[in-house]
Order: structure tokens, then C-alpha cells, then sequence
């Protein structure tokens, strides 16, 4: 033996962050990442126009073209990989590659652009995987509760649906909580089911 403890490496839960274009990803993972966030961001440019609606978002000067990528450790046995997916349709099939083995989603909604969030619900839903919805809330955007915001996007009670600043790390922290008890919840039913729990 050599005397020294060995310290077992954090295990390592792959979370990602998706929503349409100018949501607010690159901020949520920037505002929580224990590390400098590795991003791919570009200027918009002339080949954007007609392609990418900048309708809501017309400040917006640049675009995530591939991965945001950000990590925070909850405890010394459990760390967060945070990867935030571009927004516009055309980059849509990185989507598969940076969605495979994650644990679960957060779906960020902009109401100045709400329709933008159906690809990704569709997306999670499709394939079951666990995530919670997230209102952006941005200066100047009209409010509006979040069972009207449920009910425009139909996702239906078992989803929970939190508002968020993605520029604070306090409102990132609850919203990734909110996550981590929403995969909790589903895999606790899940294994409830295999061993034939009467239903509710």
C-alpha cells in the first residue's frame, strides 16, 4: 500500500441545456460553470438572413453554431456536465450526438419567441428523456404565468415548469435542482413499475 488515500474520481452525469435560438443557453451554463465555459459561438452573419428569425432577439449579434460546454460539482461523488445545444433548426442534427447518454434536459423558453421550444420538447419527448421546463425571464418581455405558458406549449402537469434569470447562478442552481428531482422522481416510478406496483 502506499500510504496515500486515493480519491475516487466525482461521477460524472451529463446534463443538457437546449431551447430555441437566443434562449439563453450560453448564459445558464456561464452562469453556473465552475470552470471557463468552452463555447462556439459566431457572429451572425448575411448567410443567416432568411434562414434564422432574429424576430424578438433582433440585438442578438451572435450564435452557437455546435456545443456550449460548462461543469459544476455538486459534491465530491457527483459533478454536472453541462451541454447546451444551438438553437437554430439547421444545426439540429448535432442534436443526437450531444443528446446521447444524458441523464436529462432543460428546455429554456423565451415568451417573446415561444414557438421556438416545440423542436426541443418534441425532441425529449420523443425519447423520454427527463426534463423541466424554464422561463427565461428577459427585461421588457410581457409576463405571464406559468400554467398559461404550460397550457400554450402543452406540456401537461408532470413536467415542472420553473421561471429563471439565466444571467443569476442562484435561479440556475433551483432550475438544475428542479431537474435532478425530476429524474429522481421518474426513475423511482420506473423501477416501482418493473416490480409491478399497482398502478395509481
Amino acid at each position: 500500500m502506499s500510504g496515500r488515500s486515493e480519491k475516487a474520481a466525482p461521477l460524472a452525469v451529463k446534463i443538457v441545456i437546449s431551447g430555441g435560438l437566443g434562449v439563453g443557453k450560453t448564459t445558464f451554463i456561464g452562469a453556473i460553470s465552475e470552470i471557463e465555459p468552452l463555447d462556439t459561438e459566431a457572429a451572425i452573419t448575411q448567410v443567416s438572413v432568411g434562414v434564422d428569425s432574429l424576430v424578438g432577439v433582433e440585438n442578438k449579434t451572435t450564435t452557437t453554431v455546435a456545443l456550449d460546454f460548462g461543469r459544476i460539482t455538486l459534491d465530491p461523488t457527483l459533478a454536472l456536465y453541462l451541454f447546451g445545444t444551438p438553437g437554430q433548426d439547421r444545426f439540429s442534427f448535432l442534436w443526437e450526438d450531444l443528446v446521447e447518454g444524458a441523464l436529462g434536459a432543460i428546455v429554456l423558453v423565451d415568451t417573446r419567441r415561444i414557438e421556438d421550444s416545440f423542436p426541443a420538447l418534441d425532441f425529449f419527448e420523443e425519447r423520454g428523456t427527463p426534463f423541466v421546463l424554464a422561463v427565461n425571464r428577459f427585461d421588457g418581455a410581457q409576463q405571464f404565468a406559468l400554467e398559461e405558458i404550460r397550457e400554450a406549449l402543452g406540456i401537461d402537469g408532470t413536467v415542472p415548469a420553473l421561471a429563471c434569470d439565466a444571467r443569476q447562478r442562484s435561479s440556475v442552481r433551483d432550475v438544475l435542482a428542479a431537474l435532478m428531482d425530476q429524474v429522481v422522481q421518474r426513475h423511482a416510478a420506473g423501477g416501482a413499475a418493473r416490480v409491478g406496483a399497482p398502478a395509481r
